[in-house]
């Protein structure tokens, strides 16, 4: 990895009449925006169809895409849809947020219109029958799993009828029969999802813009994951987790945060080579030209919380599969850039680990300033290795950290960084992490356009509220602010 820059700014918050972000014109100008910036990467949060909480990495399937991020313009374009169609539905007048209950009663009878009319397509079948076959490892349990949910009232998989819940040969042959026309449909969906994207990649890749995606560590209990392939997991006979994920009491949470997502049987996995995660990893490669693992640290050492479990606090440190895992990653493939997500209790085993692996770590600016205790979160304690970060989407913006952290860190952050009232507070953090010897610097779209705490992404531990809703709103990445950024990656040897 040279030394760049790049800033971060999901899908779901680029502007769009739509209601949220998607794969269309908003989305390949940011492109060019970020090459006049001198950006080299734009990173996002993972691409998968969201679930309970909206939340991107809770997703249905660790391999699929969300269907939201599909352009209605240019299905429109290529008859699929009819603009007057699209005119005539209501998809809201907040620019800035996104309504994930309106997009859930509104997108998907849209889409369903365009399978209708691409099923007298008959070179467009015979391009989805191909996506189908290349993809079938996933996408067949997939299609199968969204039918079913459907089917049954849009409830988690593990109150579905005892013949589909546990995947009985009869019961599933019986439900790939009875709804293989929405089989079809969800399919279809994925065909259109992979093939905008790789049109927006290819078009980013052609302009030196590379893309970073994000890996969540644990996939949901209720995905089609855990449902097709129950045996990856710590699970009972009835399928249900006999332990869930979460981390300690920390920096975001007094009582820790309790994920619930099921955890991995990692002796199992090892026995197949990691099978599994090397499929997963193959699609990623597919997705991005570089991934952020989140959650390094479990495998290392995982928080296992029992199973019913009220918070976080009664877990246990159990040990991950460590280098051998890693060692796994880096022999299938090789030449894919990785960083990991190293924050939260770091052991030495944590840190031997990262260095064991040769990824870069993350380093947090609003992590920097505690004016009580050394951090190795300052700059002057990089080594080049790491990437650099202003604030993560998980933390507050960089503008709303000015007034929620204690007086004497924020004062100690001021003379540190020799931060200025004409510069701008924000502007001079950002400096900072521009300046340091990190080989990669990333910020949140939110911090460059000096926002406040009401454009925070995601409070970790919270469900609803604000979450995965904010959006950029059109016209506000100005050529202004462009050439700014532009000038600052010049200055310091970004480019």
């Amino acid at each position: 990895m040279k030394r760049s820059s790049g800033i971060l700014l999901h899908i779901s918050s680029l502007p769009s009449p739509y209601g949220i972000g998607t794969f269309g014109q908003e989305a390949y100008d940011f492109v060019d925006r970020l090459v006049r910036a001198r950006q080299s990467y734009w990173q996002v949060l993972p691409l998968g169809p969201t679930s309970y909480g909206d939340s991107p990495y809770q997703s249905f399937s660790a391999f699929a895409g969300n269907p939201y991020f599909i352009d209605l313009d240019t299905l429109a374009r290529e008859g699929l849809l009819q603009p007057d169609e699209l005119a005539a539905i209501n998809w809201g007048g907040e620019p800035r947020s996104i309504d994930y209950g309106m997009l859930y009663v509104l997108r998907f009878p849209v889409l369903r219109t365009a399978f209708t009319r691409a099923a007298g397509d008959g070179e467009r079948m015979l391009a989805l029958d191909r996506f189908a076959a290349e993809n079938a490892d996933w996408l067949n349990d997939y299609a199968l799993f969204m039918a079913l949910k459907d089917e049954n009232g849009g409830t988690a998989w593990e109150y579905w009828p005892y013949e589909v819940r546990m995947r009985e040969d009869c019961g599933l042959q019986a439900a790939r029969e009875r709804l293989s026309d929405s089989i079809r449909f969800y399919q279809f969906v994925q065909f259109l999802f992979f093939e905008q994207w790789s049109k927006l990649r290819t078009y980013a890749n052609a302009r030196g813009v590379k893309i970073v995606g994000d890996l969540p560590i644990y996939v949901p209990l209720d995905s089609a994951d855990v449902w097709s392939a129950p045996w990856e997991f710590q699970l009972d006979s009835e399928r249900r987790p006999t332990c869930v994920a979460g981390v300690p009491p920390d920096y975001f949470s007094a009582d820790g945060q309790l994920w619930g997502n099921p955890i991995y049987d990692w002796d199992h996995m090892k026995q197949t080579g990691y099978a599994w995660w090397m499929r997963r990893m193959r699609s990623a490669c597919t997705l991005f030209d570089c991934v952020r693992i989140d959650h390094f640290r479990g495998l290392s050492s995982y928080w296992s919380v029992p199973a019913g479990a009220e918070t976080a606090r009664v877990g246990e440190w159990v040990k991950g599969p460590g280098k051998d895992f890693v060692d796994a990653l880096k022999n299938t493939f090789p030449a894919f850039e990785i960083i990991a997500e190293d924050l939260g209790y770091l052991t030495d085993e944590v840190r031997q680990l990262l260095a064991d692996s040769g990824f870069p770590g993350m380093k947090v600016l609003q992590f920097a300033f505690d004016a009580r205790e050394p951090s190795n979160y300052l700059p002057h304690t990089y080594g080049k290795h790491c990437a650099c970060y202003a604030g993560t989407h998980d933390n507050t913006t960089v503008a709303s950290w000015f007034t929620e952290a204690a007086e004497e860190d924020v004062a100690f952050a001021v003379r540190y960084l020799g931060l200025n009232d004409e510069e701008g507070r924000v502007w001079g953090i950002l400096r900072g992490g521009m300046g340091s010897v990190a080989q990669l610097f990333l910020a949140q779209m939110q911090d460059y356009l000096r926002l406040g705490s009401e454009c925070r992404m995601n409070t970790p531990g919270t469900l609803g509220g604000g979450n995965w809703r904010w959006r950029m709103l059109p016209g506000e990445f100005d050529d202004k602010l462009v050439e700014q950024i532009a000038e600052m990656t010049r200055i310091y040897g970004r480019v």
